[in-house]
């Protein structure tokens, strides 16, 4: 065997040798980052689900708007109040229903309301408020919202809303044939191939798909 025969097959098996680690090691690696991904995702849709239910415990609904949640959180605030002391049987004897009234009126009950952001409610004053919207490792794709109405089996007409993102956006840049099969994978385990919390179709309380 010539020496060209043998150079040949030496870099043929390292290629061969390269081809089979890479091969193993690709998925890994897949792996590796499509849960890094993910869990930045999942802390961003709990972040939406934290402010819409929120936003749901002062106006009775969900919304389907970014700009409206996001500035609800920015500007808006609830009432805190203040209680001290409380109207006895007494009380309630000697003035019936005016009880309270008469109570607060002779300072011998307190009653005080004061305001606090909702920001600083649910969040931290620093919290980027305005990165709510946007999608992880995604540049400025922003996660698709709904809110809507829906009847239950039982006839009771439930506020809902949802914020998802499809995993082809959030793996942007790994391997098409790996994200394809878990794709499929997903879509077999969920009903759904991405990331989302919360369901317009039904009422889940909010959970996401990943806590199913």
């Amino acid at each position: 065997m010539n020496v060209v025969v043998r150079i040949l097959l030496i870099a043929a098996i390292v290629v061969l040798g390269y081809l089979l680690v890479d091969s193993i090691m690709n998925p890994i690696r897949f792996n590796k980052e499509r849960d890094r991904r993910e869990e930045a995702i999942k802390e961003r849709l709990i972040n939406i689900r934290t402010a819409q239910v929120a936003f749901k415990s002062k106006y009775g609904r969900y919304t389907g708007s970014f700009d409206t949640l996001i500035n609800f959180v920015k500007t808006d605030s609830f009432p805190l109040i203040y209680k001290e002391g409380a109207v006895t049987d007494e009380m309630i004897e000697e003035w019936g229903t005016r009880a309270e009234r008469e109570a607060l009126r002779r300072g011998l009950i307190v009653r005080d309301t004061s305001y606090t952001t909702v920001l600083d409610s649910i969040f931290t004053p620093d919290f980027p408020v305005d990165s709510l919207r946007y999608v992880p490792f995604s540049g400025a794709t922003e996660f698709k919202m709904e809110a809507d109405l829906v009847e239950t089996a039982s006839k009771v007409k439930v506020e809902v809303f949802e914020a998802s993102v499809l995993n082809d956006v959030f793996l942007q840049g790994l391997d098409p044939q790996l994200i394809i099969n878990y794709n499929i994978l997903r879509e077999k385990i969920t009903g759904f191939p991405g990331m989302r919390v919360g369901n317009v179709k039904e009422p889940n309380n909010n959970a996401g798909n990943w806590e199913n």
